[in-house]
């Protein structure tokens, strides 16, 4: 088994690509899935409700857009919400990829996660891939989606540069260009991966 980092900034295309392998045969794991999920459970709301107040409820449930407005505007109130879900999440993720059938096939289990980097969270996988377009291709693709450029600024000054991101990864991927584009490079990548995988399972 191969365990994959998938990253990259905020409408640089970690989901197509994430998506691209999963057709390919992966097991993708989406961690901002499990931060969905999570954010429904009480123990969880009970102490997002202790960081930010009673006013982070709203109807019963977690206001996520009241969120958003606070940690994308105050770095530490940001840490101190990470830090309630993140080990939450490596654990789900342990227990999937711990419940992965052996079919006497390759492994390759990609795990699609915004802030690997930023995290100190890229010992956790074999190897990390990062997704990039420029900045400008990706404010456009999200505005297309209804997110406006402010919005997208404020998320994307949060993350670390992509350039950093691509010098420190073991594969990249341009999502500049067309879906078929891009596809071409998972495969390469991912045909890479299964011959890694059977050369380690070998030995």
């Amino acid at each position: 088994m191969i365990k994959i980092g998938l990253t990259g900034n905020f409408g640089m295309g970690k989901s197509t690509v994430a998506e691209l392998f999963k057709k390919l045969g992966a097991y993708v794991i989406s961690a901002d899935k499990i931060v969905e999920t999570l954010l429904e459970e009480p123990e969880v709301i009970e102490e997002i409700k202790k960081l930010f107040g009673n006013e982070v409820i709203t109807n019963g449930k977690l206001n996520k857009k009241y969120i958003s407005s606070i940690v994308f505007e105050n770095p530490l109130m940001r840490i101190y919400l990470e830090n309630i879900l993140h080990p939450r999440v490596f654990e789900k993720v342990d227990e999937i990829v711990k419940n992965i059938p052996q079919r006497g096939e390759p492994i390759i289990v990609v795990v699609e996660a915004p802030i690997i980097f930023e995290r100190g969270y890229q010992n956790k996988f074999d190897l990390i891939i990062t997704v990039f377009t420029s900045e400008e291709i990706a404010l456009e693709r999200l505005e297309k989606k209804g997110i406006s450029k402010e919005e997208a600024f404020r998320r994307l000054k949060c993350q670390f540069p992509i350039e950093m991101k691509k010098s420190k990864s073991d594969y990249i991927i341009n999502n500049s260009g067309t879906l078929e584009e891009t596809a071409q490079q998972v495969e390469a990548i991912f045909q890479k991966l299964i011959a890694m995988e059977r050369k380690y399972a070998g030995n």
